[in-house]
Order: C-alpha cells, then structure tokens, then sequence
C-alpha cells in the first residue's frame, strides 16, 4: 500500500509542480526567444457562431475597431444553424466589405464551420477568435509581430478573466488560469506551447489543414499540427482577450468536463500525439494526458492511507479529508475571512478534478460531449 501510496504523490506532485520546474529550467539553460518584427499581411479573422445576437455585434465592431490596417483585414463569419436573430445581425454587417458571412441553416458544429470558413478566407495569416470575448485594440498587431520569426507557424494571445477596468479575478477558476497561463509561458519560452488559447490564436494559412468534424478542441489540434509541420507554437501575452471570471458553476463545471473528454478525443481522432512524428509528445503528456490520471491518484492517495494503520498515513488521511471538507465550505455562504482564498482554491482543484473523472466516465461509456454556444 505504501508504494501505491507514493506513486499516487510522485504523480500528483510532478503534473503541478515538477513539470513547471522542469520547464523553468529548461528556459533558464535553453532559452529560444521568438525574433519579434513590425509586419502587416493580410489577415482573416475567422469566427463560427451560433444562436449569439446578445454578443454578436458588440464583438463584430470589436473586431472591426482593431488598431490593425482596414484594408488588410477580412472578417469571416459562420453561422451554425442559429435560431435567434444571429442571421440578420450578419446580414447587416455583411454591407462592409471586409465582412463575408457564410450561413448554415443546420448545425454541424464548430469544427464543421471552422472547415466552412476555411474555404473562404483569403489572408496568409487566419485568426481564431470565439463570440464572447473582448479584444483589447492592439491584441491583432501583438499577436502578428510573433510571425515576423519564420520559426514561428501558431501563436495564442492570452485570456484574461475578469474586468479590463479592474484586472483579473484573483479566485475561482481565475487562479487556476493564471497558473495554466505560467505553464504556458514557460513552454513557449524555450519551444512550443501544448494548445492555444481558442479565445485569440493565429496560424499560418499553409500550416492549416482540414479539421475532423466532430473535433471538440480545435485549439490544441490545429497547433499542435503546427508543431508537426516543424514550426513553433508560441504564447503571446501581450495579445489579450478578455472574458468574464465566472459563469456559474454548472456552466464552468459543463465546459471542464467538455475540455477533457476532448483531450479522450484528441487521443482517438490524433493517435499520431502520442508517437515519435509529433515532436513535443513529452510536453503533451506532461500537460494534457497526466492531468487526466491526477484525479485516480488522488482517489488511490485517499484510500491508501486508510488501511495503512501508522501514525504517519493516519496523519495524512485526515490531512486529505481537511482538504475536502475545506472545499465543501465554498458552497455555503458562511463569511470566511483571511481563508476565503485557501477555500476557494481548494474548491476550484476538486471541481477540476472532479471534471476530469466524469470525462474519464464519458470516455469509457462512449457518451460525447458536444460543441455548444
């Protein structure tokens, strides 16, 4: 039981923090910083919607407002079986010529659309960009001026959660993105980043190629076949979309547990990931697949300790019980104080891992997890 109990801990301990330090030193003694230039291609700014009208036009002028030159902009729209009034806002919108809209009448999902678009677009450079989120006026240019490096083939803006007024949200799932945002970062720093950010990314036009229709996470498909096709996938914080911190539980909880089964998904529809043709196959175990395991560990830690009758792993199971019931304080209304941030953040890492395991269930009852609005 002992060694069961360890190994669950080794694992635990090297997905959220000995894969950091790995590649901290790695960017320490083998930095690759990318050759930054001031460059202006044409650019299609690529969007799949469906059932929007709320947010639809107030990120169509967003888009359409960028400090970016107008004449080398081209915004394609797809709309994937609305129902709302999504179509006529983009018949409106469709008077500008730098607006092309493409309208299906049934849905077929966003990769179905992202393929739709695909077929239109006309820039050198395509990007990637979802309904809800605000980009800041200079997100466009920042995110370009990575591709000035001939190296570089993909490069992902940054989410921030929260206000642009106020700054990101410090608790709840705006924590954990700021740590998932540092992995990133240190993995761009010294070769490719595992995914893209599917709020702002940008690709090449000839490192592109089609998307299977039922793929749930074209933003880590389509990089990381970037990376197959020998150039970089780089983080660039200086291009930032910005959304809001918290969209109700259920809602962020839906949207976890559709992020990981993607990650089953990537592994069936993408079997090459996990051979030698894709070259960052460690870091995409590193940080994908092994955080998919994390939440079998912390089962195997819990029920190790309790039929190891020392003192030292009786210590350690009412340490991991404390952890649990601490999260529980979360969903009560109870002021908690100077703890509030300890209770949240030990709320937010069991609802992430309680994630990964119903998308372990979803992947092995072969349910499947959909692309929604």
């Amino acid at each position: 039981m002992k060694w069961l109990f360890w190994s669950a801990v080794v694992l635990i301990a090297y997905t959220y923090a000995g894969y950091p330090l790995w590649l901290w030193l790695r960017r320490s003694l083998r930095p690759w910083p990318i050759q930054k230039g001031v460059i202006e291609p044409f650019v299609s700014v690529v969007m799949v919607v469906r059932n929007e009208e709320k947010v639809l036009a107030m990120k169509l002028d967003n888009l359409l407002g960028l400090d970016y030159p107008q004449a080398r902009l081209q915004v394609v729209v797809v709309s994937d079986g609305s129902t709302d009034d999504t179509e006529a806002i983009l018949h409106s919108y469709a008077r500008d010529p730098r607006v092309q809209v493409v309208l299906n009448q049934l849905s077929r999902g966003k990769a179905a659309g992202l393929n739709d678009a695909l077929r239109v677009v006309q820039g050198e450079i395509i990007v990637f960009t979802d309904a809800r989120q605000t980009l800041e006026a200079g997100a466009l240019k920042a995110l370009l001026d990575d591709f000035a490096d001939p190296a570089v083939g993909c490069a992902s803006g940054e989410l921030m959660l929260g206000d642009p007024n106020s700054g990101e949200a410090a608790q709840g799932m705006g924590m954990y993105w700021r740590l998932e945002k540092k992995v990133r970062e240190l993995e761009s720093a010294s070769g490719s980043v595992v995914g893209a950010t599917g709020a702002l990314y940008a690709a090449r036009r000839e490192s592109i190629v089609p998307i299977p229709a039922e793929i749930l996470l074209d933003d880590v498909l389509i990089p990381m076949n970037v990376v197959r096709s020998g150039k970089r996938v780089v983080f660039e914080p200086e291009a930032r979309a910005w959304d809001v911190a918290h969209q109700g539980n259920e809602r962020e909880f839906a949207r976890k547990v559709r992020t990981l089964s993607g990650n089953y998904q990537l592994l069936q529809l993408a079997p090459w990931l996990l051979r030698s043709e894709n070259p960052i196959r460690f870091e995409f175990i590193s940080h994908k697949l092994l955080r998919l395991v994390v939440p079998l560990a912390l089962v195997v830690a819990l029920f190790a300790c309790a039929f190891i009758a020392q003192p030292f792993y009786r210590a350690l199971l009412v340490a991991q019980l404390a952890f649990y019931v601490l999260s529980l304080l979360a969903m009560t209304q109870v002021k908690l104080g100077p703890i509030a941030r300890i209770v949240d953040a030990a709320f937010t890492f069991v609802v992430l891992n309680t994630a990964a395991l119903v998308a372990f269930a979803n992947f092995v009852t072969g349910r499947k997890a959909v692309w929604s609005r």
